[in-house]
């Protein structure tokens, strides 16, 4: 089953998104892409789709593929300086992908392309023993760019790197940006490698959220607030920001308001039998409450908004869910079967899905999106996301305790 809402590749495996831009009147989306098959592989290619909105993106021709020196295209970033437009991307060479190398490539009109390789920019530092090194990420700084890089020392060390540049093409290696051990576990714990490390400021605190890694097993999103002086970062508090086995490689984009937000992959939604798996989050527009980092949907789920369900039944499998109060019970139901229970607690929520069960941190408001197999419910304590099965063609929500809210989504 396939979401109406949640973007998916017509065939083949997608994961992390990247990219994403609203340039000229639509976004710009990119993802990881492997063509013609349904499940993972290095040969990643970066994919490419566009849209009016972030809910309606269509798939365009794939923007880069291996070959001219690399085996794979992984993740990075683009960035655009007036009409200077550039992909920074994760260049790997098997059999040592985990050590990437930073290449940049640019369009030969418009973000529609065909984009040109360039020169590898950056690679790991000799001095670091490094057993990873990917992902970058580029932000404007006081005195140009700054480019951010995941990486992983041999010793258990999550690190950021950081590079800067005046004019986007000669690269400064600047040092260790921020870093923690592995073995530090409280109050959360972030892994031996920072995947998709972006660096954002929030109402005048920097943050710095990625994925955490740890022996190719992918956990969740996590945070670091505090200050960055330039050249180092100084976390004050860590947090977790997902919850659940689905979300994972949060990808930071500035909206058609500039508004500073958030896209994960997904990770479980797919159909092998239709050939396709891998769906990318709807996007979060992301908050700062003292040291906790915070994620709603974007206002463009909203206005995807039918009329209000009184009775909590809507035609059809996509619906947007809004549930206040300390306590009580939320059921989701298509076909007349339960697809999804959250019992909602002061401080906690437990969902179950299936013969799956979740303890999730929640806030006294919940945001629950539903879109065919996909439900993602979001609060002022983090984002958490799960695969559904519904066996029916509409939804029933119901809830005892609180205050209920459906609507329909087109």
């Amino acid at each position: 089953m396939r979401p109406s809402l949640h973007f998916t590749a017509r065939t083949g495996w997608i994961n992390d998104p990247h990219g994403l831009t609203w340039r000229d009147g639509e976004y710009h989306a990119f993802f990881q892409y492997v063509p013609d098959r349904v499940d993972w592989a290095p040969s990643c290619h970066w994919g490419h789709a566009s849209g009016p909105d972030l809910l309606s993106l269509t798939e365009r021709a794939v923007a880069l593929h291996p070959g001219d020196g690399d085996d794979g295209i992984w993740t990075g970033c683009l960035v655009v300086d007036g009409d200077d437009v550039r992909i920074f991307y994760t260049a790997i060479t098997e059999p040592d992908f985990g050590i990437g190398r930073v290449r940049v490539a640019t369009p030969v009109a418009g973000l529609d392309g065909p984009w040109v390789k360039g020169d590898v920019v950056v690679t790991a530092p000799a001095e670091l023993d490094l057993i990873a090194f990917r992902d970058p990420f580029i932000r404007r700084d006081d005195e140009g760019w700054r480019m951010f890089v995941g990486a992983a020392g041999r010793d258990g060390t999550a690190m950021a790197l950081s590079w800067t540049s005046a004019d986007l093409r000669a690269w400064r290696y600047a040092g260790v940006t921020l870093q923690r051990s592995t073995d530090v576990t409280e109050p959360v714990w972030m892994g031996a490698l920072w995947e998709c490390p972006q660096f954002v400021t929030l109402d005048g605190r920097d943050v710095m959220i990625s994925s955490v890694w740890d022996a190719d097993v992918l956990h969740y999103a996590g945070y670091a607030v505090g200050g960055f002086d330039g050249d180092r970062f100084d976390a004050e508090a860590w947090g977790r920001l997902t919850y659940g086995d689905g979300l994972y490689a949060p990808s930071l984009f500035f909206d058609a308001d500039g508004a500073p937000c958030l896209q994960f992959w997904i990770r479980g939604v797919g159909d092998h039998e239709a050939g396709w798996e891998g769906a990318h989050s709807v996007p979060y527009r992301l908050g700062r409450q003292g040291t906790v980092l915070t994620a709603e949907p974007h206002p463009d789920v909203a206005r995807r908004r039918g009329e209000r369900a009184p009775d909590g039944r809507v035609a059809g499998l996509a619906a947007d869910v809004e549930w206040s109060g300390p306590a009580g019970r939320l059921t989701v139901s298509s076909g007349g079967a339960d697809a999804a229970v959250v019992e909602k607690r002061p401080t906690d929520a437990v969902v179950r899905v299936g013969s799956k069960e979740w303890s999730v941190p929640v806030g006294e408001e919940l945001r629950i999106v539903l879109d065919g197999p996909v439900l993602e419910l979001s609060s002022s304590a983090g984002v958490f996301s799960a695969v559904l099965a519904p066996v029916g063609d509409d939804l029933a929500v119901g809830a005892t305790g609180g205050e209920l809210r459906v609507y329909p989504l087109r």
